[in-house]
């Protein structure tokens, strides 16, 4: 790792730790050169995941959107931040373990409504009503019935 004061190659590592909950690895090196010290952090490199629209358009998976869809399932819930913020890393490290590198729309809406089932009744709910696009009361009453029967069995 070259220094970023005097550009010399030649650098030590004194301490390495997690960080970023696992996914990176932060080291302080010391430079041989100069004796400087100064930070360096590796992490994977990450294939990116194509996400399939239901038109067939395509786009880059944007982590962003799949928080900012969980988030608003469970508006005005008493659920910590911290929870859905890990509930949408283990829905995002589900589809990138795959190892496919293309995904359609409607496995992301499955994977999240699956997932969601579990974590928060009512947040499924509000999520499935604007995924599946109810078109009317029956449907909704529908999915709640269902619903109803999964939680006795």
């Amino acid at each position: 790792m070259r220094c970023p004061f005097c550009k010399k190659a030649d650098s030590r590592v004194i301490d390495s730790r997690a960080a970023d909950d696992g996914n990176t690895i932060r080291r302080r090196r010391e430079c041989s050169g100069c004796g400087k010290r100064f930070t360096t952090y590796e992490a994977v490199e990450q294939v990116p995941l194509i996400v399939i629209k239901r038109d067939g358009c395509r786009e880059t998976f944007n982590r962003d959107k799949l928080l900012n869809g969980l988030i608003r399932s469970c508006d005005k819930r008493d659920i910590p931040t911290e929870h859905i913020v890990a509930l949408a890393n283990t829905i995002e490290r589900e589809l990138r373990n795959t190892m496919e590198r293309e995904v359609t729309s409607r496995s992301i809406g499955e994977k999240v409504m699956e997932k969601l089932k579990d974590f928060d009744e009512v947040a499924y709910i509000r999520f499935a009503s604007v995924y599946r696009k109810f078109a009317d009361i029956s449907s909704f009453q529908q999915e709640l019935e269902e619903l109803l029967r999964n939680r006795k069995e």
